[in-house]
C-alpha cells in the first residue's frame, strides 16, 4: 500500500522509545480516521498497529476484515499477538452493537484469537458491569469440559472467566475453586507486585475478600 503524507508523517514520530501513553495522545488528536489506520496498519508494525487499532472505525469492522486482522496478528510473536488482539477487543470489538453480536458467536470460531476474545469478553461483562450475566451456569459448564484441550491462549480467557464466575457468582465459587485445584493453570506463577493470581482458588480469594463478597 502506497502511504499518504499524513501516514508517514505518524510513523515518524514512532520508535523503540514509544509508549502506549504516546499511542494514545497521537490518537486524541486526530480522533477516528479508517483508511489511516489501515495503512499504519499495512505496515506489519507492532506500535503502528496498536496505533491502528485507536483510529479504526468501529462501524467498518465486519467479520471479514476481522478475519483478515486476525492473519495479520498471527504473524507477530506470542507477547505481541495477544496484546493486539486484546487491544483489538478492548478499544473497538467492546465499544458497538454489531461487534459485540459477532464476538458472541465466536465461542466455537477455527480461530484460537478469536475465541480467546468470545471467552476475553465474558469475563469483561462481569468485571466491568459485576452483576453477573445470566449464562454463567452455561459457561461454567463448558469451561470444565473444554479448558484443559483448548489453545493456551485460549485458556487464559476461560480461567478469568471462571475467576469472575467465582467471584460475582458466590453459589458457582466452590466448583470454580475446584476446577482450578484441578486443572493447576498458572499455580506458583509469579505475578507481578500488586497484581492478583491467576490460579483460581488464588484469585477468587482475593478478588472476592476485596469486594466483601
Amino acid at each position: 500500500m502506497e502511504r499518504s503524507s499524513q501516514a508517514e508523517n505518524i510513523l515518524a514520530q514512532i520508535n523503540t522509545e514509544t509508549k502506549l501513553g504516546d499511542l494514545r495522545k497521537i490518537a486524541s488528536v486526530i480522533k477516528k480516521d479508517h483508511e489511516l489506520a489501515l495503512e499504519l496498519w499495512s505496515t506489519g508494525q507492532f506500535l503502528s498497529r496498536q496505533l491502528a487499532i485507536l483510529l479504526m472505525d468501529k462501524k467498518q469492522l465486519s467479520q471479514k476484515l476481522i478475519d483478515n486482522l486476525d492473519n495479520d496478528i498471527k504473524q507477530h510473536k506470542e507477547s505481541e499477538r495477544l496484546q493486539l488482539i486484546d487491544w483489538l477487543m478492548a478499544n473497538q470489538l467492546s465499544k458497538d452493537k454489531k461487534t459485540i453480536s459477532l464476538m458472541e458467536t465466536w465461542e466455537n470460531s477455527r480461530s484460537s484469537l478469536q475465541r480467546r476474545v468470545f471467552w476475553y469478553y465474558q469475563a469483561r461483562l462481569r468485571w466491568v458491569g459485576q452483576t453477573p450475566p445470566p449464562n454463567s451456569e452455561e459457561l461454567l459448564s463448558k469451561i470444565e469440559i473444554r479448558i484443559e484441550k483448548e489453545e493456551p491462549e485460549v485458556q487464559w480467557a476461560m480461567n478469568l472467566t471462571a475467576g469472575w464466575i467465582g467471584v460475582y457468582d458466590q453459589k458457582y465459587r466452590n466448583r470454580c475453586i475446584a476446577l482450578g485445584e484441578k486443572t493447576g493453570l498458572y499455580k506458583g506463577k509469579m505475578v507481578s507486585k500488586g497484581c492478583t493470581p491467576e490460579y483460581l482458588p488464588a484469585f477468587i480469594t482475593i478478588e472476592s475478600a476485596k469486594r466483601n463478597l
